[in-house]
């Protein structure tokens, strides 16, 4: 189990069971991704990695809008801040290097990340559900890759579109700036369903985590981690390491309560319902 949550200003975060709820709580932004927002998520990401007591974790934001993107006061305080400095790193490439860690750790996070999209997904905010294993939105909501309206790039976020929906959709979207709704980004693979309204939302958030929690949380872990590195690695290498992660989940305690709860026609423990 997490020992302990991180304290937020940003973020609101309750554990129901074995699903945590992360709600982007900065309303009077759109829940903009200001560098306080990164750096807590990414201690959550950190504090619950390891919980193989935990099944999901749920992405949402406050207000009725997932996230209008980066938080642009924080760009313009950046760049009015001074030239690059003529030795070491460029300061603003630094921070958005951030963003691309902490992009990576959420995609590659052991438990089942799911994302709810509501009003807008815009630039920072689509990478965000990216990261996501299964995306649910409302029909009427607006996503965009919107960098490049500002003279901006996707930087952090351009790879992982890419492996969501393939080079010549993100190429469409990153290089028009196109706004879509919630029922083409289903269309695309962005999202997995496009929800008509709020209720048929939270319906489909329930049958999504309900489902979720009929798999064994370490079996999906290491699932996860195959689905990855085959994006990756040289197939025999994915093989090998599949054969040996298998066996290590035959061997161990989760398969044996689920074959037995298998046979015995019972649920196994993980199960909540």
């Amino acid at each position: 189990m997490t020992d302990a949550l991180p304290a937020c200003e940003t973020l609101l975060l309750e554990r129901r069971g074995r699903h945590l709820h992360v709600t982007l709580n900065r309303p009077e932004t759109r829940n903009a991704l200001s560098a306080g927002m990164v750096d807590e998520l990414g201690a959550v990401i950190d504090a619950v990695a390891g919980d193989r007591g935990l099944q999901s974790l749920v992405l949402r934001g406050a207000g009725g809008t997932f996230c209008a993107g980066g938080d642009i006061s924080e760009f313009r305080s950046v760049y009015q801040a001074g030239a690059r400095p003529e030795d070491g790193p460029d300061p603003i490439a630094v921070s958005n290097r951030r963003y691309g860690r902490l992009m990576a750790r959420l995609n590659g996070l052991p438990q089942t990340v799911v994302a709810v999209i509501e009003g807008a997904a815009f630039g920072g905010g689509l990478g965000l559900l990216c990261g996501s294993d299964v995306a649910i939105c409302r029909a009427d909501a607006r996503l965009a890759l919107s960098e490049t309206g500002l003279g901006l790039l996707p930087a952090q976020i351009a790879p992982f579109v890419v492996q969501r929906i393939g080079l010549t959709q993100t190429r469409r979207l990153a290089l028009t700036g196109a706004r879509i709704d919630g029922e083409e980004a289903a269309q695309l693979g962005l999202v997995h369903y496009a929800c008509a309204d709020a209720e048929a939302l939270e319906a489909r958030l329930a049958a999504v985590l309900h489902d979720i929690g009929r798999c064994g949380p370490a079996a999906n872990a290491a699932t996860k981690r195959i689905l990855l590195d085959s994006l990756t690695l040289p197939l025999d290498v994915v093989l090998d390491q599949a054969a040996a992660a298998f066996a290590k989940a035959m061997r161990g305690a989760e398969a044996r309560e689920g074959i037995a709860a298998f046979i015995e026609r019972r649920a196994p423990y993980w199960r909540e319902d």
